[in-house]
This record gives C-alpha cells, structure tokens and sequence, in this order.
C-alpha cells in the first residue's frame, strides 16, 4: 500500500463510519482516540488498498518527538472531527514501525493485522 498525502488546508468535515468510499483527504490532521478516549495523536497519511484503492491504514504521529503508529481504519469510526479507534492506546503504541511514506508491503500488512 502506498500512502496518501494530503495538505491539511483542503480537508473537509465528515462524519460516520470508517468505510471504503471514504475520502482519504477528510481524516488527514484529524486527532485520533482510542476505544477509551485517550489521546493517540494525529493522522498523518492514509494508506490506500493496491487493488481497490480504498483506505485501509492511517499513520497516526503520536506525540511531538514520537513516531507515527500505524492503525486499521476498519472497524474504526470517524465522530465529528476525530477518528475513533477501538484498541487501547498502549497496543497501538507497541505496534512494528515500518516508517511512512513508503509502500506498506503485504508482509508488513500482515504484521500489523497479527500485533
């Protein structure tokens, strides 16, 4: 999968559930929580399906000094202006560190989806 990068100045509003048709624009600088309301960070870059070119991971950077952590957008939820992630901040944190910005191999896929 190869990120997607948007400028945060052509975002738009959106609510409702994380799906396929969702317009990855709308959840770049968007503040992540997790299933407990703490404070993940703020996505960065969407990471599109190679076949169907749908969303399917976001890059949340995690603190000033921190790393971006990757997190499944399915079966995540997008409520007002933040996106809603059901794990605890903790697993999210510990998850492999691939980088961004560069293709997510389906090896490393795999990784995230088994952590």
């Amino acid at each position: 999968m190869w990120p997607f990068v948007w400028f945060k100045e052509q975002l738009r509003p959106r609510g409702g559930t994380v799906q396929t048709d969702i317009d990855p624009r709308s959840l770049i600088g968007r503040k992540a929580f997790d299933r407990n309301g703490a404070k993940i960070g703020t996505v960065d870059e969407v990471y599109l399906n190679d076949a169907t070119g749908a969303p399917e991971w976001a890059a949340v950077r995690t603190g000033l000094f921190g790393r971006d952590a990757f997190v499944p957008l399915e079966p995540s939820t997008v409520d007002n202006d933040t996106l809603r992630v059901p794990f605890e901040r903790s697993l999210i944190k510990d998850a492999p560190d691939f980088g961004v910005g560069r293709h997510l191999s389906p090896e490393q896929e795999l990784q995230l989806y088994r952590h």
